[in-house]
């Protein structure tokens, strides 16, 4: 009986010994990001290019807007007290240094005082114009990265689909593992292309919107602008 019971223990002993040796012999099936971005293929190449892409374009704008939004309410206050002092090459000299949008624009009317509102109007609105542009240069990039990028990733995922269909046509094996395992690689491309997308789109809006709130201003202050020279004559 003792005997039995021994052999019993070692059988069971032997079993999980095999079992643990099995277990270990598994390879790692841990999902790893950097591994999983690589099985996505060669549309990871354009999707990635266009990402560094928006990332540049977004940060150079960001800053460039960001440095023509500064409050310039100390440079109004210095042209304002140069008009009414009558000293204009103060004033125009004041705006040359300030190197910003709004000195430009104020540059301009300076040097048309002695012409009519309207022209001295026009000539500010011109250089707004400008300046908007300037500020603007780009950010269209962003809007059409924010387009292309999921289509990329969803070719990629048709392209990888085809494959895998062909794949089984030849080897005739309609495993769901085959399907599966190649399916979630290609679906990456999609995820991807998406991601881009997303960010590029947010980023696009961001842009616009802080581009609108430099127009406002800049608005805002011309029209005080006029105002100012309007002030002698009434």
């Amino acid at each position: 009986m003792q005997a039995a019971v021994t052999d019993t223990i070692n059988k069971l002993a032997d079993t999980a010994n095999h079992a643990a040796q099995q277990l270990a012999a598994v390879p790692d099936q841990e999902l790893r990001f950097g591994d999983l971005l690589l099985k996505g293929g060669w549309v990871m190449v354009p999707i990635g290019i266009l990402a560094i892409l928006g990332l540049v374009i977004f940060f150079e704008r960001y800053f460039t807007i960001r440095k023509a939004s500064k409050d310039e309410s100390n440079l109004m206050q210095q042209v304002r007290s140069s008009i009414l002092t009558g000293n204009l090459e103060s004033a125009i000299a004041i705006c040359r240094n300030s190197n910003s949008p709004l000195g430009r624009m104020l540059q301009k009317g300076l040097l048309r005082i002695g012409r009519p509102i309207k022209d001295i109007e026009g000539a500010i609105e011109n250089i707004g114009k400008l300046e908007v542009s300037k500020l603007e240069k780009n950010i269209g990039i962003l809007g059409i990265v924010a387009g292309i990028a999921p289509m990329f990733g969803f070719l990629g995922t048709i392209a990888g689909v085809i494959k895998i269909f062909y794949d089984i046509s030849k080897t005739d094996n309609i495993s769901m593992g085959v399907i599966s395992g190649g399916l979630y690689v290609k679906m990456v491309t999609s995820a991807a292309g998406l991601f881009v997308g997303i960010v590029a789109y947010v980023c696009y809006h961001v842009l616009n919107m802080m581009v609108d709130k430099v127009i406002l201003k800049l608005e805002t202050d011309a029209i005080e602008f006029i105002d100012l020279l309007e002030e002698p004559s009434k």
